[in-house]
Parts: C-alpha cells; structure tokens; sequence
C-alpha cells in the first residue's frame, strides 16, 4: 500500500510540474502579443482619456487637470457639430451607394457571363490602389477646366460642374470617390455570401414557380442578411474615421469648411490649434458616437434574423 501511495503522489507531482511548464511556456509564447496589445492598444486609450481632462497644449508647457471644461466646449463649438453632421451625410449616403452597388455588380457577377473572370479582377483593382496615389488621379478627374468628368458632362451637352471646387458639391464628390475606392471588397463579400447559399434552395423555389426576382429577394436576400450586417457595420466604423481622401482632395476643409468632418475636426483641434486636451476630448466623443450607432445596427440587424 505504501509503495501505491508513493507512486500516486509520484505521479500527481509529475503532473503538477508538466501543467506549470505548460503555463510557462504559454506565457511566454503569449507574452510578445500582451506587451504589443498594452503598448499599441491599452496604453494609448488610458492617455487619451487622461488628455482629455486636462489643458494639455503645444503652446503651454504647464498642463493641469480642468475636469469637463473639453467636453464643454467641444459639445458648444459650432464647427464640431458640422462636422458631425458632415460625417453622419457622408456616412449614410455612402453606405446606400455603396452597399446597393457591390451587391447589384456581386449579383451579376454570380451569374455566367462573359470575361466574368476579368470583372471580378477589374472590380478590386481601386481596392489595392494606395488612397493618396488615387486620391491625385481624382484631383486630376475633378478639375473643372480639363477633367475629363467635366468633358464628358460638356459631350452630353450637360453644364460643367465645380466638383471640389463648390461648397454645393464638395463633399459628394468625395463620396463618389469613396464608394469607387471600396466598392470591391464589397463586392467580394457580398459574391462570397451568393456563392455560399446552396443551389438546392434556389431549385426548390423555382420548381415552385418561382421568378428570379422572388428567388433573390425571398431567398437569396435573407441568407445574406449576415453579411450585408458586417458590411453595414464596418462601412459606418471606416466612415466615421475617413481622413485621407478629405485631406487630399479638399485641403483646408474644402469650401466654406463644407467637406469638415470628424477625423478632420480632431486633427484640427490636436495639431493645427495645438489643443492635445480637445483633440483628445473630440476622439472620445467619436468613440461614444461609433459605438451607439454600431448598438443600433447590431440591434435591428437581429432582430430581422429573428436572433432575439
């Protein structure tokens, strides 16, 4: 009995040492993604918060804690809530043409067509483009004297339009430009989803006496209600934080600041005012802002699953 119970211990220990190396050995391997994730991630976010509660400045070494004063005076600037209420525009007219166009061309694209294979490459290819080389080639399409937009418009026997150039029109333009930029990833999920759904449901509704419109829209639709989700969602996160393009293609803010929107307005307050304190305050009120409206979409998004 005693040499059973010496070699139970025996083994127990064993084990209890082979579990501690695991654990070591785990911590260690996972040791170089904590320290990225607190430097690059946690770090950050605890000085913005910090910042965001004190005069921090380019212009004054002193820095004091102030309490709410930047988020009172962000939350009564004017330019913030055009800036806002910029974004919001450009988030929700983008997100319909974008949204709309990838999965007509993604609907299309499904089907067996001629040089089908070349679209699905061409469609992507603004994708890969770096934003700020494309951003130089929109200037150039947007010029009002020798744009070949305007050419075109002239051909048609349309007027000439200012593009950037035109407080009426800045931002839109920009919008267009975005939209043809994203739209093929868009695209390729939005393929993905239609080439997933099983060719089964498609047979059976139509041997019902199904048209195709029914086919898509009582079928193929719904399937693709998860996807067109995460389509939705992450179209109003990039939205949000677009900066790029805007400060490429309309400096300064565009006309009458009519292309200011939020990214712009705390890089503004950060870097050209030098107020770190405000900058720092605006981005926190963009965290808050994404993530309600990002609540919102996940809400209905489930509830017209039927995942509630």
């Amino acid at each position: 009995m005693e040499q059973k119970d010496t070699g139970n211990r025996s083994g127990n220990s064993k084990q209890r040492n082979f579990k501690h190396d695991q654990y070591l050995a785990a911590m260690v391997m996972i040791s170089p993604l904590l320290i990225t994730l607190i430097m690059l991630f946690l770090l950050p976010v605890v000085m913005v918060i910090a910042m965001s509660f004190t005069n921090w400045s380019m212009t004054t070494p002193v820095r004091e804690y102030i309490g709410l004063r930047n988020f009172s005076f962000i939350l009564k600037d004017a330019r913030f809530w055009k800036a806002l209420t910029n974004t919001v525009y450009y988030t929700g007219l983008k997100l319909i043409l974008d949204t709309t166009l990838a999965l007509f061309i993604a609907v299309l694209l499904d089907k067996k067509l001629r040089l089908r294979r070349f679209f699905r490459i061409a469609h992507f290819a603004p994708v890969v483009v770096p934003i700020t080389a494309s951003s130089l080639i929109w200037l150039w399409f947007y010029d009002p004297g020798i744009g070949p937009l305007n050419q075109i418009l002239k051909l048609l026997g349309l007027p000439a339009m200012q593009w950037l150039y035109s407080e009426k029109t800045a931002l839109l333009s920009v919008i267009i430009f975005s939209v043809w930029k994203g739209l093929g990833y868009n695209v390729v999920l939005f393929l993905a989803g239609l080439q997933s759904i099983p060719e089964s449901y498609l047979e059976a509704a139509r041997v019902d006496g199904a048209n195709e419109w029914q086919v898509f829209s009582r079928i193929k639709l719904p399937l693709l209600a998860p996807i067109t989700s995460f389509i939705v969602m992450m179209g109003i996160i990039n939205c949000f934080k677009v900066f790029t393009e805007v400060d490429v293609m309309t400096p300064n803010h565009g006309p009458l600041e009519s292309t200011l929107l939020m990214v712009s307005y705390i890089y503004d307050q950060s870097f050209t005012r030098g107020k770190i304190g405000r900058g720092a305050a605006a981005a926190l009120i963009l965290f808050v802002i994404i993530f309600i409206f990002t609540m919102i979409q996940r809400t209905f998004t489930r509830k017209e699953v039927g995942m509630d």
